[in-house]
């Protein structure tokens, strides 16, 4: 299929999170055991510079030693990053129509939209992903209306 890996580009305020909060995120959301079946599927941390690498691989290492067999992620330098193509991006979103509406009607430049940390949040409830508590602290954060509200926390599970 080309000689590129799907993967998703984490912007984040050190601030708020660290990235060593954000490498225990990602270790506990894989199987970084897992075969990969190509490179476009790899399981893959991308770094930036030489502390990213440094702290990447030093949790890749304690995650080998807590873990039986061998662990398959990878720990690359980033070479270059290419968004998706418009029909993928906040894909399971685009399937409910309301939320989606309403969303465009906030973003209507597509880059706005695929940008918008509330329009990502959405794509994720929307996917099953995050919890009725994550859901009920935030909701009232993500712009939607009543009836996007109500849409939205039926797409959530317990």
């Amino acid at each position: 299929m080309g000689d590129h890996t799907e993967t998703v580009q984490v912007d984040y305020d050190p601030e708020r999170i660290t990235y060593d909060q954000l490498l225990e995120i990602f270790w506990e959301s894989h199987q970084p055991t897992s075969r990969n079946s190509s490179r476009q599927y790899m399981n893959v941390i991308f770094y930036h510079d030489e502390h990213q690498r440094r702290l990447a691989t030093t949790s890749q290492n304690a995650v080998e030693q807590k873990t039986s067999g061998t662990i398959r992620t990878k720990v690359l330098s980033i070479q270059s990053f290419t968004m998706a193509e418009d029909y993928h991006q906040k894909y399971i979103l685009k399937h409910q129509f309301e939320i989606l509406n309403e969303m465009t009607r906030i973003y209507p430049q597509h880059q706005d939209f695929v940008a918008s940390t509330a329009v990502a949040r959405l794509n994720g409830y929307a996917d099953g992903n995050g919890t009725r508590d994550q859901l009920l602290r935030e909701i009232d954060m993500l712009g939607l209306s009543e009836s996007g509200k109500r849409t939205l926390s039926g797409l959530v599970r317990e």
